[in-house]
């Protein structure tokens, strides 16, 4: 067999599993494969969490790591207060402004440094991990943000391989730059919606 052919095996194995998974609520798988399939469905989630592997991959040196790394930390600090019934203001609207401030991030091909950016992100990625929780249902809460956390965190791997793919040319930068401004429309849309 293939490599290849042995990888797209796994992945069908492992695809398959998640219906079984989510067959039995408040177990700990399902909890974990809820939890994985959250950040993966909705489009705020998903293009925010890209976006911030986009602007930690044009970043110098360790917060390449540090912004997806204080990113998944700071977002399981806000669904742990979820968890102890501590709320946030406007979190919806807080998870629309990350999808434009970091879709911005991307367009500009901002480099902060790391003292100005990793706050920004942290102080997203609360909303982020409250609205998680309250998405929880009645899936266990360490299996559930276990999950989140590792979707986010495979989003941003994700980000910063794209960037990555893209040759470091005129035409290449602006293709990044044109992605980042399209994630700062749909969080435009998001705010107006």
């Amino acid at each position: 067999m293939t490599i290849r052919f042995r990888s797209m095996l796994a992945a069908a194995a492992l695809a398959s599993l998640s219906g079984a998974a989510l067959a039995h609520p408040g177990h700990a798988p399902a909890s974990f494969a809820t939890g994985f399939a959250h950040p993966l469905g909705g489009l705020d989630h998903l293009l925010a969490m890209l976006a911030v592997g986009l602007f930690a991959a044009r970043q110098a040196g360790a917060a390449r790591l540090l912004l997806p790394a204080g990113f998944v930390l700071a977002m399981l600090a806000g669904a742990g207060l979820g968890a102890l019934g501590l709320g946030l203001p406007a979190v919806e609207a807080g998870i629309a402004a990350s999808v434009l401030v970091l879709g911005l991030l991307v367009a500009l091909a901002a480099r902060l440094p790391l003292a100005a950016s990793l706050p920004l992100v942290a102080a997203f990625a609360l909303f982020h991990g409250h609205a998680h929780h309250a998405e929880m249902g009645d899936a266990t809460l360490l299996g559930y943000s276990l999950g989140f956390a590792l979707a986010s965190a495979a989003l941003h791997a994700a980000g910063l391989a794209l960037a990555r793919a893209f040759p470091d040319s005129r035409g290449g930068r602006l293709a990044l730059r044109l992605g980042g401004g399209g994630i700062a429309g749909v969080g435009v849309a998001l705010l107006g919606g």
